[in-house]
């Protein structure tokens, strides 16, 4: 068994100690754990006012972090919504579904404060790639 780390290149990760993905490699699979991902385009570090935007960022950075492992949305296994308001999970919904509705992943959402207060949901998943053509 292998272990590595994926860094966005934030220099939070620094700060606080942690990476954007584990890696957890197996002979025939690898299971990735991304880091709760928030709105923030780590680009620019904005992040919009509107939580479908924010929602689909969260989406686009968790497809950064798998595709640096070798996978994508499609090898989904747990995905965990942090909402701050529970209202805004009828907007969400459709859009979950539109990013995993594929993989179709074991899923839990939850209503709670986030770090900072212009963060309005945060998404963190675990995935499982096929190794060696499997």
């Amino acid at each position: 068994m292998l272990r590595a780390s994926i860094s966005s290149g934030s220099t939070f990760e620094t700060l606080a100690g942690y990476a954007r993905a584990a890696v957890v490699e197996f002979d025939t699979y690898a299971e990735v754990f991304v880091s709760g991902c928030t709105g923030f385009d780590y680009a620019s570090m904005t992040i919009s006012d509107d939580v479908a935007t924010q929602a689909r960022q969260c989406f686009h950075n968790i497809a950064d972090a798998l595709a640096k492992a070798g996978g994508d949305l499609s090898h989904l296994v747990r995905v965990r919504y942090y909402l701050t308001d529970g209202a805004d999970f009828e907007t969400l919904a459709p859009i979950f579904g539109e990013f995993c509705g594929a993989a179709k992943p074991a899923a839990t959402a939850l209503v709670c404060g986030l770090v900072d207060g212009r963060m309005k949901i945060e998404i963190e998943v675990d995935a499982r790639i096929p190794r060696n053509g499997n």
